[in-house]
């Protein structure tokens, strides 16, 4: 069987016990893969001989000189790896590159296992996912629900826990739709970020490579290690600044004349919910101007970069039209119709969009979006192929125009149990920002980890807390002060801010505590037959700790509790003589764990 779990922590857990090796991994991928051959994710999947041999190299050097040591990914079919077809969803487009992508050999030289090729829209152009004659990736939470686009079968791949994380691109958004309809997290970095030498081009000037992961920890740390300048990519970009979120973060959000969820009343309640879950986070909610940003959306599509698209295949186009998918064909050739002066004249409204919307972000640190306004079905895709893909893109086609960075991150179900998300955009070179900020809202969401049955409980954010500054401290919380619950305002009325959400060391028991109103745990450092227990670490001046803990009523005190990374925080601890009665719930791993039992039961 599978681990538990493919993200980045449990999976190096995984193998640093011993538990399971790089071949064993591959070996149970593959059969998986082979005992459900219908759900169209993978145009090339590769043999059970090609994995061994990858994990063969990856054991053979070890695993402290490979951060990705036995990670496998996957990899959208316009992304070349070395002696594996590329086809672009077109077969009469396929050839076998003699070397991988630049952003593929840099994972592989990093210990990272690729397992195969997956579906997309036909050389990438779309929104919807089912635009491709290898057929429809299954969306694996309704099988009637389209997967999102372009980047559909990666998308699905790390839903379904087929691997770590995956290779997209992203144009339009077809790294971020697909991540909101799969309950995943997508990252679509600066352009130029990662190279896209060794990748199918839609429109050169825009495209970048995304990501697709489980948790924001996990996209934050492939993008470290990926991000790089190439001298072979003549749009690949040197970093120019990094970034850092504020203590209260001001998010900009759409005034609501500017929302558009095409009649779905379960997109725009779970948005409201948002946003006032984001006021958890210490975020400042402000009302921005979204014109500037829906009319740059319009010229993707509507504007000359669709010519762009024809300029990546032309020679291809001139002796192949008649084998391009039919809705793909009359996308491409609209761009017969552009004219050189319409070219210049979007490059001219471009500029001055864009400088109007440079206004709106003195507003704001980070923009609030949804990923998409609405899920759309199969069958509405049949009757319409056109205006839902039009739809889809509502909130993400400005985004590359624009210069931007975005990240999609889950935000909770529909009422027919259909995944919904958000996305956070902030100006070029913001990835830190946005990844922390995704972290903390994604632990405050919890749930489930794209399709599989593992929780949000053991995830950390992009970095471990800063221990260093003598003028904060940090704080320890494992019950009832978690983000969300009851007793959270008692740190956010303190200006407290969550920089941290991970695991105790394995030195640990949790019970839940008798005759206490709201319900809250005790945790307890025991010598042996400990485990880890989940937690959330915050941070507040010196002089806002001494107010808390004078108010820490008995039996809870604090004390000194050792996380997972090594570092040792101030947090909640508990007085032996209040476990008379209380019930041992170590082995629900944390105190939601716990509370969503209690709530089925």
């Amino acid at each position: 069987m599978l681990p538990a779990s493919l993200d980045l922590a449990s999976l190096k857990k995984a193998y640093a016990s011993g538990s399971i090796t790089p071949k064993h991994l591959v070996e149970e991928i593959y059969r998986t893969c082979e005992n459900n051959p219908d759900k169209a994710i993978w145009i090339n999947r590769l043999s059970l001989d090609q994995l061994y041999s990858y994990a063969e190299r990856v054991e053979s050097r070890g695993i402290s000189s490979q951060p990705l040591y036995g990670v496998p990914f996957a990899i959208k079919d316009n992304i070349d790896l070395e002696g594996v077809p590329t086809t672009a969803a077109c077969p009469a487009f396929t050839y076998t590159p003699t070397k991988s992508a630049t952003v593929v050999q840099k994972l592989i030289d990093l210990g990272a296992i690729p397992v195969g090729k997956t579906n997309l829209d036909q050389f990438a152009t779309g929104l919807v996912g089912v635009r491709s004659p290898y057929g429809v990736p299954r969306n694996p939470f309704r099988e009637d629900i389209i997967p999102g686009g372009s980047s559909s079968g990666s998308a699905v791949a790390v839903s379904a826990g087929l691997v770590s994380f995956s290779l997209g691109t992203d144009t339009a958004g077809s790294g971020r739709v697909p991540a909101g309809l799969n309950n995943i997290v997508g990252l679509k970095p600066t352009k130029g970020a990662l190279s896209t030498q060794g990748v199918v081009p839609a429109c050169r000037t825009l495209d970048c490579v995304s990501l697709f992961t489980l948790t924001c920890s996990d996209a934050a740390e492939i993008h470290q290690l990926t991000e790089a300048f190439d001298l072979g990519d003549e749009f690949s970009r040197q970093r120019t600044t990094t970034s850092s979120l504020p203590t209260h973060p001001r998010i900009g959000i759409p005034a609501a004349k500017d929302l558009e969820f095409f009649g779905d009343k379960d997109a725009e309640k779970l948005f409201k919910e948002s946003l006032s879950r984001l006021r958890l986070l210490n975020a400042e909610l402000v009302e921005i101007d979204f014109t500037p940003f829906r009319e740059t959306a319009a010229l993707l599509y509507q504007g000359p970069w669709i010519a762009e698209r024809l300029a990546a295949l032309s020679q291809f186009h001139a002796k192949h039209a008649d084998t391009f998918y039919p809705v793909t064909r009359k996308i491409i050739e609209s761009a017969n119709n552009i004219t050189a002066t319409q070219t210049f004249d979007g490059i001219y409204k471009l500029a001055k969009l864009k400088r109007l919307t440079d206004a709106q972000w003195q507003k704001m640190d980070i923009l609030l979006v949804p990923t998409a306004p609405r899920p759309y079905t199969l069958s509405e895709l049949e009757l319409d192929p056109i205006t839902p893909n039009t739809r889809l893109g509502t909130y993400t086609n400005f985004v590359n125009l624009l210069d931007l960075s975005a990240l999609a991150v889950p935000a909770g179900f529909r009422s027919d149990g259909i995944p919904w998300g958000i996305t956070f955009i902030a100006p070029a070179w913001h990835e830190s920002s946005l990844l922390t900020l995704g972290s903390q809202w994604h632990t405050l969401v919890g749930g489930k980890l794209g399709a599989t049955n593992n929780s949000m409980a053991h995830s950390t954010l992009a970095s471990a807390p800063d221990l260093k500054d003598k003028n904060r401290v940090k704080l320890a919380v494992v019950g009832a002060h978690l983000s969300g619950l009851p007793l959270n305002s008692q740190l956010t009325d303190l200006n407290a801010k969550l920089v941290w959400s991970g695991e105790t060391s394995k030195n640990y028991t949790l019970y839940a505590l008798p005759n206490t109103t709201p319900p809250k745990p005790g945790l307890v450092r025991v010598t042996k037959d400990g485990a880890s227990i989940a937690l959330e670490v915050w941070e507040m001046s010196v002089e806002a700790f001494g107010t808390f803990v004078a108010a820490v009523p008995s039996p809870l005190c604090i004390g000194s509790v050792s996380l997972a990374t090594g570092e040792t925080v101030k947090g909640f601890l508990c007085e032996p003589s209040a476990l008379e009665g209380a019930k041992d719930i170590t082995t629900f791993g944390g105190w939601r764990n716990y509370l969503s039992q209690q709530k089925k039961s």
